[in-house]
């Protein structure tokens, strides 16, 4: 449909310039690209003064076309990463969006939601940042640590984590033995600068970091720091989010001692949180432990995920059925609920799932 619409307007255009002179294909090619973008999309552009011959016409011959047309190949062009107001269509960078989603989509994490979102749109706002933002998410299986990161793609990026801007390495997956670490490193050195020069504002999601080799972290270290370029590329606007489970138990402790004081959930603050987290990271068997990645404080926060309670169950059981376009009754939530395993033993106050299986255990409740 694209394709066949697209023929007859670029017909019209020619039609409508064929008082233009053009030395070749190449000329004529560059002449439409210029003049689509200076007179349909406002470009920021000026007449070439050298050749009076292929200057831009009036604005005013674009009134006769259909806009279904102007529409096709607007949405063409930008597709290309070629205009919007970002200076590449595979970027939104919705603020909006991720405060709307992360506010909503988001249950039992009052501490993700401040942090993630002030230091996004923080290092965003600044095209002057000194170094990449390097997030580190900490918590249990299950409270959110990918969802959040799907949320920033999603709102970051036009085609969300599908964008060609963002990459996702599982460690178990992608670097699954350590007598390749070696050949690893320049597998991954070389896939951060392949990406960075196809997309400056690159997104790179670490999951299950703490199996990552103490070697490889330490090879894209120099990517992460306050440098203003490696080897002529700046990474300066790229993202890095490492996704862990350590310190999952630290931060159940800290909300068990909450409730035990009768404390509200909300009341827990950065500050009872982060020091332990990057204490913890530092002390683990894994390979953020032994990285200069530690040593050089290159990471800029370390993000807690509170354990799930109940209640935040029987919200993402309420999401799950809502994405099938189901409203069920609370009744059927509860049941959802009190079907999940809960801890400590004693208390059972904690989801030990958090919500991770919550959309295949409502197949069990539906009609």
């Amino acid at each position: 449909m694209i394709l066949f619409s697209f023929v007859p307007f670029i017909w019209a255009v020619s039609a409508k310039a064929d008082f233009f002179q053009f030395d070749s294909i190449s000329n004529a090619s560059t002449y439409y690209f210029n003049y689509i973008y200076c007179n349909v999309w406002d470009g920021e552009c000026q007449p070439n003064q050298e050749d009076a011959t292929q200057q831009v016409p009036s604005r005013d011959l674009w009134a006769g076309f259909p806009q279904e047309y102007v529409n096709v190949v607007h949405q063409w062009y930008c597709s290309l990463g070629q205009c919007c107001d970002t200076g590449d269509c595979r970027i939104t960078n919705n603020m909006t969006g991720l405060a709307r989603d992360l506010q909503m989509k988001l249950h039992g994490q009052h501490l993700v939601q401040s942090v993630v979102l002030k230091a996004i749109q923080g290092f965003i706002n600044n095209p002057e940042s000194n170094k990449p933002l390097t997030l580190s998410f900490h918590g249990w299986s299950g409270t959110g640590k990918n969802f959040v990161a799907r949320i920033v793609a999603d709102n970051l990026y036009r085609e969300g984590v599908k964008s060609e801007c963002v990459r996702l390495f599982i460690t178990p997956f992608h670097f699954p033995h350590a007598r390749l670490v070696d050949t690893y490193k320049g597998q991954l050195r070389e896939a951060i600068r392949d990406m960075v020069l196809r997309c400056p504002q690159t997104l790179f999601i670490f999951d299950e970091a703490e199996k990552l080799h103490p070697g490889l972290i330490d090879a894209i270290k120099p990517y992460l720091d306050h440098y203003d370029n490696v080897d002529g590329v700046s990474y300066r606007r790229a993202v890095f989010l490492f996704l862990s489970n350590i310190g999952g138990a630290t931060i159940n402790d800290v909300a068990l001692d909450f409730w035990h004081s009768g404390q509200n959930r909300e009341d827990i603050g950065m500050e009872d949180l982060e020091h332990r987290l990057r204490a913890e990271t530092v002390d683990s068997q894994g390979g953020f432990s032994q990285s200069e990645l530690m040593s050089g404080h290159l990471i800029d926060f370390f993000v807690p995920f509170l354990p799930l309670e109940y209640r935040h169950v029987k919200l993402c059981a309420r999401d799950a059925f809502a994405s099938r376009g189901l409203e069920p009754e609370d009744a059927t939530l509860d049941e959802v609920a009190k079907a999940m395993l809960y801890v400590p033993k004693e208390e059972r106050l904690f989801s030990a799932q958090g919500c991770k299986s919550i959309p295949q255990r409502i197949n069990f409740f539906l009609p």
